[in-house]
Formats: structure tokens, C-alpha cells, sequence
């Protein structure tokens, strides 16, 4: 079996990988995603280039950690929403967007389409059919809109 392994190096490194895959699937949270392409990576490499056992370990550590840590740089530059924040709350989660009104507001009050469903909107002016409008804020079940 040892034999086999040193023989092949390649087939050591993709099976590993494809095992960390597998088990990043089961639910590892993304812990041994990167490890897994690690591996993956240097399987390709052994295959490729004859390298020794000692390079291997070496590459697959040093992609496992550069992997990790582009990974955490990326996750730290998206913008985060606080869990709770607006957790459940269809109204809050509009403010700040951007609708075109199907029909003109009527004394300031009329509704606006947003995805399949339609919501009741109020301005501070009657709008034309067509306008766009941005959503202020939400009192209840209404939108405070104005246009853009």
C-alpha cells in the first residue's frame, strides 16, 4: 500500500481531497473546504511535476493556509447586517431601495409592486405612474416613499 502511495503520489492527494470535500458537504461549516482544494491543487501539481514527499507536504500546508487566509480577507470585506437587525421584518429590509410606481399616487397614497406582492405606499406629493422612488422608512404595514 506504501508502495502504491510513493509510486502515486497524485492519487494520495486527490483522493484527500475529494474526502475533505466530501466531508465539507456534510456540514464542516467551510473549515475543510479550502484544505480540500488545497489538496486538490497539489495533487495536480504531483501529478504534473515530479516532486518529493517532503515539497508536497510543504505546498499543500502553505495552499492550505494562503487559501484560508484570501478566504478570511474576503469575509472581512463584505459588509455585515447584524443578525436580528432586520431579522423578520419584510418592511425594513426595503428601506433604502428603489421601486417604479404601475399607478399614480392619489392625495399621497397609493401602493407600489415589490417582487410579487404589492405594498401600500405614502409621499408627501401625488406621483405620476412611472416615477421612480426610493423607500424611506416603515410605518407598519406602509411605506414612506419619495421620488428619486
Amino acid at each position: 500500500m506504501i508502495d502504491s502511495i510513493l509510486a502515486h503520489p497524485h492519487v494520495f492527494w486527490l483522493a484527500l481531497g475529494g474526502l475533505l470535500l466530501a466531508a465539507e458537504m456534510l456540514g464542516a461549516s467551510g473549515y475543510l473546504l479550502w484544505s480540500g482544494v488545497a489538496a486538490v491543487v497539489t495533487g495536480l501539481l504531483a501529478w504534473l511535476l515530479p516532486l518529493g514527499w517532503e515539497i508536497q507536504g510543504v505546498c499543500f500546508a502553505l495552499l492550505t493556509l494562503v487559501a484560508a487566509f484570501l478566504w478570511w480577507r474576503w469575509l472581512s470585506s463584505r459588509k455585515q447586517q447584524i443578525p436580528g437587525e432586520v431579522l423578520n421584518q419584510r418592511g425594513q429590509q426595503l428601506v433604502g431601495r428603489r421601486f417604479r410606481l404601475e399607478a399614480a399616487l392619489v392625495n399621497g397614497r397609493g401602493h407600489v409592486r415589490v417582487a410579487d406582492s404589492s405594498w401600500p405606499v405614502t409621499a408627501d406629493e401625488d406621483l405620476p405612474a412611472g416615477c421612480e422612488v426610493v423607500v424611506l422608512a416603515v410605518e407598519g404595514i406602509t411605506l414612506k416613499i419619495k421620488a428619486v
